[in-house]
């Protein structure tokens, strides 16, 4: 009696999308070798494409059959057990050496004589010339899409591939993190190594093959002209029909940045701590600094022509931003203050935002049991249809009202908390950073104080940051203030 293999094989490939899946050609094949009483020693399947000849289990397969476990096989069809001439060839040789005595198949005839081996011959023949004109279609479409602008890969981070338009669309929440990674570049104050942490820690995000992001992946992106609508595919450049939310000018500046950033570095003979901080206040040109006689003066560069603004030492300066500091740095036992109060303003808000997220929640759940109710009504016959849709209407306006209301809620009423506690923070900490001998510590405690630093003569303004405006909105805190005055001064 003749014994069988059982080969069922799918790939991944364009071509096998309509092939039955490996479970129901295994299901069909069962039920087929039972109809007409074959008798199978064992069920083969994978999952790889027959384009090439490699396939492990169809060799192991053939091997067997060489030893004689089986003289027979059953698949699906020729093309599941081969698309290319060498595995043609091979089962065509094994069947002339009838090592193979029959070959089974639902879905195609097949005897062992010379006109079934010019059959199966034929068979093989079309699988190949099915996958090599596929594959020219592939191409011809490919090129096709390129012509029209469309890309035709995976999309960069700040966009996604619309399975349905297959089109290349903007994923607005990833846009923004990519807009601000161009931003803080260009700031100068963040390396290729600090963006990708960055990413990695703050933005919590990663790249659409799921790996972390690196110093490099940092630079393919800022080098990444998709982003203002140009790309490369094939080594052609194509203009792309997506839309780009990353301008030219904010890109131009990225790669002169990064080109800057690429050259040899001059070695600066000093290091001074002040510089880039403050303008003039007599013709707006920016203050320099230069060391003489072991001591570092700070003046206008007077690029602008002629100006009165005189030299200034780097120590007088110090003593006016310690000073400022002092007078900008809040009591450790107000400080203290304020921020339990913040703490108990917090949990009372919570729990007042949880106490109104409850009573709408209940709410929701009574209108969608109307809804339940209202479409049990109109299976039942019970109301019309025109009655169905009026009331239908009502309840899901009315639904939408209390879900926009509950998300709403989440970020009413704890907005200025946060923002006020940083600027408490700051304030006590500006007290001890006055007394510091880290000069880029102090610059770095009045930038976040006050901005557009100025020097005037030999004295230094600036515009104070309004650190109490986004808590001077809420009412309690306010009230708060009020309750707490006293004789005693909240600032150091």
């Amino acid at each position: 009696m003749d014994k069988y293999f059982l080969y069922a094989r799918k790939s991944t490939d364009e071509e096998d999308r309509q092939v039955l899946s490996i479970e129901s050609q295994i299901d069909e094949l069962k039920e087929f070798a039972a109809k007409e009483k074959l008798e199978i020693v064992a069920s083969l399947c994978e999952a790889k494409t027959a384009k090439e000849p490699g396939r492990k289990i169809f060799n192991e397969m053939l091997k067997r059959i060489e030893k004689g476990e089986a003289n027979g096989i059953i698949a699906w069809h020729p093309d599941r057990l081969a698309r290319n001439p060498v595995d043609g060839g091979q089962v065509i040789y094994l069947t002339d050496r009838d090592k193979i005595q029959n070959l089974k198949f639902p879905t195609f005839w097949f005897e062992n004589t010379p006109q079934g081996k010019f059959m199966l011959n034929i068979a093989f023949g079309q699988s190949k010339y099915y996958v090599d004109n596929l594959s020219e279609n592939v191409k011809r479409g490919l090129r096709q899409k390129l012509r029209r602008g469309e890309w035709p890969s995976m999309a960069p981070l700040g966009y996604f591939n619309d399975p349905k338009s297959r089109k290349v669309l903007i994923e607005k929440r990833e846009a923004k993190i990519v807009k601000k990674i161009f931003a803080m570049y260009l700031t100068g104050d963040w390396t290729l190594d600090a963006l990708a942490k960055w990413c990695n820690t703050k933005a919590k995000i990663k790249s659409h093959w799921g790996h972390p992001f690196s110093a490099s992946m940092m630079q393919n992106m800022l080098k990444n002209t998709f982003y203002v609508g140009v790309f490369t595919y094939w080594d052609e450049t194509y203009q792309g029909s997506h839309d780009t939310f990353i301008s030219r000018d904010l890109f131009d500046k990225a790669r002169a940045m990064m080109r800057k950033r690429g050259r040899a570095r001059e070695v600066k003979k000093h290091n001074f701590a002040f510089l880039g901080l403050m303008k003039c206040a007599s013709c707006g040109c920016y203050i320099t600094a230069e060391s003489q006689k072991g001591h570092t003066y700070y003046r206008c560069t007077k690029k602008k022509g002629k100006c009165e603004t005189k030299f200034l030492r780097e120590e007088a300066l110090v003593e006016q931003m310690r000073a400022t500091l002092t007078s900008h740095s809040i009591r450790d036992d107000w400080a203290d203050k304020m921020l339990a109060k913040l703490d108990t303003e917090k949990e009372r808000n919570e729990q007042t935002t949880k106490a109104l997220a409850q009573e709408k929640k209940d709410t929701l759940i009574v209108v969608e049991k109307k809804l339940d109710n209202l479409l049990d009504a109109k299976l039942e016959r019970s109301i019309s249809t025109s009655e169905y849709l009026s009331k239908k209407d009502t309840l899901v306006n009315e639904k939408v009202r209390i879900e926009e209301k509950f998300a709403q809620l989440r970020g009413e009423g704890l907005v200025w908390l946060e923002p006020m506690r940083e600027f408490i923070l700051l304030s006590k900490q500006a007290k001890k950073v006055a007394i510091s001998r880290d000069l880029l510590e102090i610059k770095n405690s009045m930038k976040n104080i006050g901005s557009n630093f100025l020097l005037k003569g030999k004295t230094l303004r600036f515009e104070a940051h309004l650190g109490w405006a986004v808590a001077a909105q809420s009412a309690s805190f306010s009230s708060w203030c009020a309750q707490e005055e006293s004789n005693l001064q909240p600032w150091a």
